[in-house]
């Protein structure tokens, strides 16, 4: 194992990563790479609580604004990345800190994920994408049973990734892992109740905040409908409301749902990882991170 350590804040939507990983970055001369599937994105800030200058108290932030929205941005790009950052904050000397929600995002780097070396087949996806999100799910459990156990059955993006690696080499090969960092992963526990209150709190912000504007722009700047769509949650239900196919209401009560929704299923797969400590306040995470950097 390596002594390279890195430190991993974790935990679902809305539960207040960005606060206490820039509280501890500040008292143990850290820097912050995101583990965040859409933040990497430029111009989609609101919807995305994207950590702001004043926010980040000078505190470098790695890997946020690195992609364009126009273009698909994958897990095996982003662990790159992400690897490059933590390296370069640790030649610095100072204390990396990985921090986000996206359990693909944060465990292709924790566990070293080597990606099968597959060129996309550009043909095979586009026949794929006019399949809805059941009947791919039912072709990957035809072709290998084992990998639909695992995924994500309402991803659209891995179940079209998981058919094309089965029907090129028989199934998906087990994911072979090369781990480079020793990690202290700390998640932040919230009661269900607390969770919900925050979401709402902080979606009624961003709806102040300018939200349904920014999303606008993105249209604006030559996204598609059916791409913004693509990001969900926020993306996906204000341009249902933009295209005039809900009211105001329906759409601020069904993002709502579908936030908690997200956050249930972020949970599902932080709770089946026993490294986790979870933890209630900033107390508790820096008698943790000091223990484990004295090591």
């Amino acid at each position: 194992m390596s002594s390279k350590k890195l430190i991993v804040i974790l935990g679902p939507t809305a539960s207040g990563k960005t606060n206490l990983s820039i509280k501890l970055a500040k008292k143990f001369n850290g820097e912050i790479v995101s583990a965040d599937s859409r933040q990497v994105y430029k111009g989609m800030d609101i919807g995305t609580g994207k950590v702001t200058k004043e926010e980040m108290q000078g505190i470098p932030h790695y890997l946020l604004d690195v992609a364009s929205p126009k273009r698909k941005f994958t897990v095996a790009q982003y662990q790159k990345l992400a690897i490059e950052a933590i390296e370069k904050i640790l030649k610095k000397r100072k204390t990396p800190f990985l921090v986000g929600g996206s359990p693909f995002y944060i465990y292709s780097v924790v566990e070293g994920w080597i990606f099968p070396a597959l060129k996309p087949d550009e043909k095979l996806r586009k026949a794929l994408e006019k399949k809805d999100t059941k009947t791919l799910f039912k072709m990957l459990k035809k072709l290998d049973p084992q990998r639909a156990k695992t995924i994500e059955k309402s991803n659209k993006r891995r179940l079209i990734r998981a058919i094309e690696i089965a029907k090129k080499l028989g199934k998906v090969p087990p994911l072979k892992k090369n781990p480079q960092f020793e990690c202290l992963i700390i998640g932040i526990k919230k009661s269900k109740e607390e969770l919900r209150r925050l979401i709402k709190k902080r979606l009624l912000k961003r709806f102040k905040e300018g939200m349904i504007e920014e999303v606008k722009k993105l249209k604006k700047g030559g996204l598609s409908w059916r791409r913004l769509e693509e990001f969900g949650l926020e993306y996906r239900w204000i341009s249902y409301y933009l295209q005039r196919k809900i009211d105001y209401q329906t759409m601020i009560e069904n993002l709502q749902k579908a936030i908690e929704k997200f956050a249930k299923h972020q949970m599902t797969w932080f709770k089946k990882d026993k490294r986790i400590k979870w933890i209630k306040n900033y107390k508790e995470a820096e008698k943790l991170v000091r223990k484990f950097l004295k090591k």
